[in-house]
């Protein structure tokens, strides 16, 4: 479904991705980890346009989608959530909700959608006439993940989703980032906390520098001895 190729990042005079190939095919969870300034949300940018790589292929679908504009990027069916949730803070629950759905046309999938988002975020359907900048984290970023949702989606990028988050709410996440995997959305994940990642991924990439270094199944890489070192506190 999206396979990056020997992509380069620069900014300015510094590389910041070197080279780094990967796939995700459909149905997976897929994890990016690694250490903060590795380059992951990096890669995530220049998948949905927001970045220019400087060379390599972005291929979503086999079409290379590097100069796609961003905006159209989400109406072939790719969807991020960015890192720090970036809801309208001055818009309501609903309405930041509506704007994820801005590239479709059909009121009544639209309406279909909205309900959906509902029913897997019960929450936001109690605060959809509350402002979203007075929310709390975990529901910004329910809100977040919702808005992506109201795209309809074939495969949503998510950065570090857990950020910020008690526990009990990083847990709520990961089970929704798992159900929304098992309703038919592709996900490539972005964390930090690379134990959590790996417990609900099917496969992952680890980074270091603007390298991949390891990849496997992520039962394997839980098992490594050197990511349990370095990523796992083990």
């Amino acid at each position: 479904m999206l396979e990056v190729k020997d992509l380069q990042v620069y900014y300015g005079v510094i590389q910041a991705i070197k080279n780094v190939s990967f796939k995700v095919e459909e149905g997976e969870i897929i994890a990016l980890i690694g250490a903060n300034g590795a380059g992951k949300t990096t890669i995530l940018n220049t998948i949905t346009g927001l970045i220019a790589a400087k060379n390599g292929e972005v291929l979503y679908d086999g079409v290379d989608i590097q100069k796609i504009p961003a905006h159209k990027i989400v109406s072939m069916g790719l969807a991020h959530v960015p890192e720090g949730r970036r809801v309208f803070s001055q818009l309501s629950v609903y309405e930041n909700l509506l704007m994820g759905a801005y590239t479709r046309s059909d009121k009544n999938e639209v309406d279909a959608s909205l309900q959906h988002v509902f029913k897997s975020f019960p929450r936001l359907e109690e605060r959809r006439k509350q402002m979203a900048g007075t929310l709390s984290g975990g529901e910004q970023q329910m809100l977040a993940m919702g808005r992506a949702l109201m795209s309809k989606p074939k495969i949503v990028l998510m950065d570090e989703p857990s950020m910020g988050l008690s526990p009990l709410l990083v847990e709520e996440v990961f089970g929704i980032i798992q159900n929304i995997n098992k309703a038919g959305t592709t996900v490539l994940l972005v964390e930090q906390n690379a134990k959590k990642a790996l417990s609900i991924a099917h496969r992952a990439y680890v980074m270091e520098t603007g390298n991949i270094v390891l990849e496997g199944y992520a039962k394997d890489l839980m098992n490594d001895e050197s990511v349990k070192k370095a990523y796992l506190g083990e």
